[in-house]
């Protein structure tokens, strides 16, 4: 989904764009407005635009200037001027600028739908030469990856104990061809890759590539970048700021990163069908913090995202961190984490996943080196997941001799463990197997009833996306599979029906019932309404009005 920005201080020119592209591809375009320069700014801090629509001269900053700014946001941002103006100094300017277009107002909407549209191909077409030459490029960085990606996990582990002295790490940077900075501050992103079902281990091989190169392409952009594969096989990526921004980017590093990693994720859905979820940091920390971060975002990414295959975006906003080494010490005696992730697939209904992490945890539980004590640790962390699941979803009845789970003691051998272990967790998927549909029933429910709720305040894809921790297009496409009908359409319903609703008392003032079901602008409601119902809002009312 691609998201287009309108901005013009004439409101009537806005709303009257607004809602010609609201409606016009609702299903690859998120559409948003602004007023003035400043307010399209706060737009761009917000969230990724792909295409500015514009006005050329404006009250404080003009489009000319405005574009600068875009750029400095985000690069990959096509830009078209709209105007009333037809010297030939702004048409000069506007021409001379990279990715814009300029076009007068007097050429109608036709015009600028097409327009719009060719930009939205242009940018496709983009996206699809970005892949060829990612294919070209995937076995020149192979042999160099594997090398810099031992070497990343190597001082990951180092950086939890020891202090890095900078002068080494300039001399091996050097050495492995690591455009990094060892005395400048890191920022740090994990990716998580949903991979498909019975995929093989060189099938998995070439997806991962696939997608870092990917990955790579689009942070490259405005960062100085080292992509690896770390110890879990997720993605981890190690990022500066590249020496040539201006410090107001640097501000705007985090937001940046938030845009972007949502671009990738639509590019890996649309030309690799994957699900790729991110967890980064929201600040930098130096090298020596390096680990204590990865470790942080690492759990993030359990108790956040465990094994969805939903494709989220969390930020690390700061929160204290455990001391890694503690951590360590933890995880040797307790599988904690482990359960986690066994909690994550079993919330969503991941068989497949649980299944294959439950085999792993068997392993340690028949090893013959594996402590009594290790083992019962393993044994419990399993069984309290399946048990609490179990009591708090209501599934007593559906499991049999499930209070067993807490007994070991009754299991006659630990493989006799194991395999009840096996038969509890078979016995659970089949029960659960309509459950996936009621959760997705009450995330929509309690999307809807939100909307419903705030219908005069601001109702964008990007708002509603923040609230649920979704990412914009994933929850476009999640609605409009679960309901029907888009986003906008439904916003749409329900302001019609609590228009009408208002409008059948005499209390509220047509312009106070606009602005109570969002539109500052009476013009644009009674526009609307007639749109919809065929009549103005005031016909309507006179309408309803005794004889």
């Amino acid at each position: 989904m691609y998201r287009l920005l309108i901005v013009d201080d004439e409101d009537i020119i806005t709303d009257s764009l607004y809602e010609v592209f609201h409606r016009l591809m609702p299903e690859k375009l998120d559409v948003c407005k602004a007023y003035s320069a400043k307010e399209a700014l706060q737009w761009m801090a917000r969230t990724r635009i792909d295409i500015v629509l514009t006005d050329i001269s404006m009250p404080g900053m003009s489009g000319l200037e405005l574009s600068e700014e875009i750029q400095a946001f985000w690069p990959r941002s096509k830009v078209i001027f709209l105007t009333g103006f037809s010297e030939f100094d702004y048409a000069y300017k506007a021409i001379q600028m990279p990715k814009v277009r300029y076009l007068l107002k007097t050429e109608g909407y036709d015009k600028v739908t097409a327009t719009v549209t060719e930009v939205i191909e242009e940018i496709e077409y983009e996206n699809q030469m970005s892949k060829m030459l990612e294919q070209s490029r995937e076995q020149l960085y192979a042999i160099e990856q594997a090398a810099q990606g031992d070497y990343i996990r190597h001082l990951l582990q180092e950086s939890s104990g020891h202090s890095l002295c900078e002068e080494r790490l300039r001399d091996e940077f050097a050495k492995m061809n690591i455009g990094l900075d060892p005395a400048a501050p890191i920022l740090l992103v994990r990716g998580h890759l949903t991979y498909p079902e019975h995929a093989s281990y060189i099938e998995r091989s070439g997806i991962l590539t696939k997608a870092r190169i990917v990955c790579n392409s689009y942070l490259s952009e405005k960062t100085k970048q080292i992509g690896i594969i770390d110890k879990q096989g997720d993605l981890l990526w190690l990022l500066q700021s590249n020496e040539r921004e201006e410090l107001k980017f640097n501000n705007h590093l985090v937001r940046y990163l938030e845009g972007t990693l949502e671009l990738i994720q639509e590019t890996c859905l649309e030309s690799l069908g994957l699900s790729l979820a991110f967890t980064l940091s929201g600040d930098v920390c130096n090298w020596n913090e390096m680990s204590r971060q990865y470790e942080r975002l690492r759990q993030l990414q359990l108790m956040k995202i465990g094994g969805t295959g939903i494709a989220i975006i969390v930020t690390d906003r700061g929160e204290p961190l455990e001391d890694p080494r503690e951590q360590q010490s933890k995880e040797e005696g307790q599988v904690s984490s482990k359960a986690e992730m066994l909690a994550g697939f079993l919330e969503a209904g991941k068989a497949e996943k649980f299944i294959e992490a439950l085999a792993d945890l068997s392993m340690v539980m028949l090893h013959e080196n594996s402590t009594a004590t290790r083992k019962m640790e393993i044994y419990y962390s399993i069984a309290l997941t399946l048990f609490t699941y179990i009591n708090r979803n209501g599934l007593c009845r559906e499991i049999s001799d499930y209070c067993k789970l807490m007994r070991l003691e009754e299991h006659s051998s630990m493989q006799e463990a194991v395999e009840y272990l096996k038969q509890i967790t078979e016995q659970l998927f089949r029960a659960k197997s309509p459950e996936s549909k009621e959760n997705a029933a009450s995330v929509i429910e309690k999307i809807c009833e939100y909307i419903n709720d705030h219908l005069s305040e601001d109702l964008s894809l990007v708002r509603l996306a923040e609230l649920n921790y979704f990412n914009p297009s994933y929850l476009s496409r999640f609605f409009k599979q679960e309901c029907g009908v888009n986003v906008s359409e439904y916003i749409d319903t329900c302001r019609i029906r609590k228009a009408k609703e208002l409008l059948k008392e005499d209390e509220y003032k047509v312009r106070e019932v606009a602005v109570k079901v969002g539109y500052e602008a009476a013009h644009s409601f009674t526009r609307f309404f007639k749109k919809a119902t065929g009549m103005t809002p005031q016909e309507y009312r006179d309408a309803l009005a005794p004889a």
